[in-house]
């Protein structure tokens, strides 16, 4: 029962060697030609200055902590219904039981 159980053994033929045949190198072809830069592109580039970046980061800041606060209040409302739920289904409980 514990013993273990092989497989048979491939019954394959034995692949025949054949001799190794003189190599002929393959003729030299010159790289690919190189691929020509991009052309530049006529959009304005966006510079900050350090008041802009102060903005930004202020922003990015707000931003942060608005979406915390409704997701925090979304988590809450959540804990809030379910804990209602639970006391809903404690009254109803004992309500059933008394009878």
């Amino acid at each position: 029962m514990f013993t273990p159980k092989y497989p048979p053994q491939d019954t394959a033929p034995i692949p025949t060697t054949t001799p190794p045949t003189a190599h002929t190198p393959a003729p030299y072809l010159p790289a690919n030609p190189p691929i020509p830069p991009a052309p530049a592109s006529n959009r304005p580039m966006i510079q900050l200055t350090p008041g802009s970046a102060l903005t930004l980061a202020v922003g990015g800041g707000a931003v942060v902590l608005v979406v915390g606060a409704v997701l925090v209040s979304l988590l809450l409302a959540v804990a809030v219904t379910a804990t209602s739920v639970a006391v809903c289904a404690v009254t109803i409980r004992s309500i059933l039981k008394s009878r």
